[in-house]
């Protein structure tokens, strides 16, 4: 990716991110770009909506995909203002998404409480050492065919 282009994108998504705090929103934005073309924007929406999934590069990656009229976004780059935390960025690979560049790190929004450096680190354990409890218990109620075989079948 060509710097200066970076570079604007970047400077995008840190305009969306400042609008928003203007806005009484938290201080993200992001920016998603095919083929030289910016398609969608988003910025984060978790105050405004109560949802605490609404981060700016979800709400981006949202509006991308109905843009483009698919969940998939082979070929799009993402340009976030931070560093985007694990949901975010496991979205982004589920969707496809080739590249993400952000502008602040994680030690850069550490003192203002907005690094998500410890949801890496967390995630980072084995299940069972991780700070919230998860567990597989194989419940398979005999009146039901196989989840997965079902939607595999229904699918093609």
């Amino acid at each position: 990716m060509n710097t200066n282009l970076a570079e604007r994108y970047l400077g995008e998504a840190i305009e969306l991110a400042r609008a928003n705090l203007e806005q009484g929103g938290r201080p993200f934005g992001a920016v998603i770009v095919k083929d030289g073309e910016v398609i969608a924007t988003g910025v984060n929406q978790i105050l405004s909506t109560n949802d605490p999934t609404a981060h700016a590069e979800l709400t981006a990656i949202r509006a991308a995909s109905q843009k483009l009229g698919s969940p998939s976004l082979d070929g799009c780059a993402v340009y976030a203002s931070g560093h985007p935390c694990p949901m975010c960025m496991a979205a982004m690979r589920m969707a496809g998404v080739k590249e993400v560049t952000y502008a602040y790190s994680n030690d850069d929004g550490e003192p203002y409480g907005l690094s998500t450096a410890t949801i890496y680190a967390d995630l980072a354990k084995p299940f069972a050492e991780q700070s919230m409890k998860i567990r597989y218990m194989p419940v398979r109620p005999a009146s039901c065919p196989d989840l997965y075989a079902e939607w595999k079948r229904k699918a093609g």
